[in-house]
């Protein structure tokens, strides 16, 4: 299976909107919202093992 690495252009103007947001944040603020982040990719991760594991 061949998996794209690249960003859609989709993904490019989200990242470019989060840059913007995230630019004035306080380090605790940065903090927070780094581990919200890895919190959902973590979330991500199950729900592909799960939904892998069902097929």
């Amino acid at each position: 299976m061949d998996f794209p690495i690249e960003l859609t252009l989709e993904q490019q103007f989200r990242l470019k909107n989060l840059k913007d947001q995230v630019k004035n944040l306080s380090q605790e603020e940065a903090q927070e919202f780094l581990l919200e982040v890895l919190r959902q990719m973590m979330v991500k991760d199950n729900l592909v093992k799960h939904l892998l594991k069902q097929a």
